[in-house]
């Protein structure tokens, strides 16, 4: 591990007073290797001495203590957790428990950040400014195919009375339809799944999907309007010294966390 003292370079959205948006970047931090140099999760075989310091640097940063940095164990579904203040007063071996198998994380509550882990997959940060209320959302193409972003906004009518045409939403770093060529097999999931293909997917060799344009589509479809829905832009494949890609660096390597938060009003 390096001796130097982390200072974690993130990339911040302007989404709206009252919250911190923001990806992590590659920079900043102490793992090594395909790691290196700033990750914070947990699941993806880094040396947790590492991970400690990076996570403990962030907290620094966002000025947040560092049991109020919340990250789930993804597994490619749909599941959606609400951290409210009784999340803060169970153990930390059910507070694991809680966050296992999960995609998708909510909040109201200030102080609080909520982040997923991502490389290529793309992160969505949801925002509602008149609830004060926030999602942060892990859609890889199993989980766009089941139309997780959709879900997180329903979650966020019943929990806290979001109104849809109110949200704001950031689709941060991931991988573009240019680098994400896949086989017949996805195609089809998708097409199935009632996108509208003439405009998600391009077929060069094999096709390739636009999973951006499939988020942005979503969102669209449960009542976000267009003007409050921001893509990064950024192409994990494509600037993966900047950020972690899966397909350019491998599974055993770093992620980047996607977050918000909560700042009290």
């Amino acid at each position: 591990m390096r001796a130097k003292s982390p200072k974690p370079e993130l990339t911040y959205y302007d989404l709206a007073e009252g919250v911190t948006a923001f990806s992590s970047t590659r920079h900043g931090g102490c793992s090594e290797g395909p790691h290196g140099e700033f990750n914070v999760n947990l699941y993806c075989g880094d040396a947790p001495e590492a991970i400690a310091t990076n996570r403990k640097a962030l907290c620094k940063l966002l000025k947040i203590s560092e049991n109020r940095l919340v990250m789930p164990h993804q597994v490619h579904e749909t599941g959606i957790a609400q951290i409210g203040r009784t999340f803060f007063r169970l153990s930390e071996e059910v507070r694991r428990q809680v966050l296992e198998g999960i995609d998708a994380l909510m909040t109201n509550i200030p102080g609080v950040c909520i982040g997923v882990s991502t490389a290529d997959c793309i992160p969505i940060i949801i925002y509602d400014p008149e609830h004060h209320a926030a999602s942060v959302v892990h859609s890889g193409w199993r989980g766009t195919v089941a139309n997780i972003a959709g879900v997180a906004v329903t979650s966020m009518q019943r929990a806290y009375h979001s109104r849809p045409e109110m949200l704001k939403a950031v689709i941060g770093p991931g991988i573009s339809l240019k680098n994400f060529e896949v086989g017949d097999e996805v195609y089809d999931q998708f097409a199935a799944a009632g996108y509208p293909m003439e405009r998600i997917a391009r077929r060069y060799e094999k096709w390739h999907i636009d999973l951006w344009q499939c988020c942005r589509l979503q969102l669209e479809d449960v009542g976000l309007k267009p003007e409050n829905i921001e893509v990064s832009g950024i192409c994990t494949y494509d600037r993966c010294d900047d950020y972690f890609s899966a397909r350019r660096l491998g599974i055993e390597s770093g992620r980047i966390l996607t977050a918000i938060v909560i700042r009290e009003s």
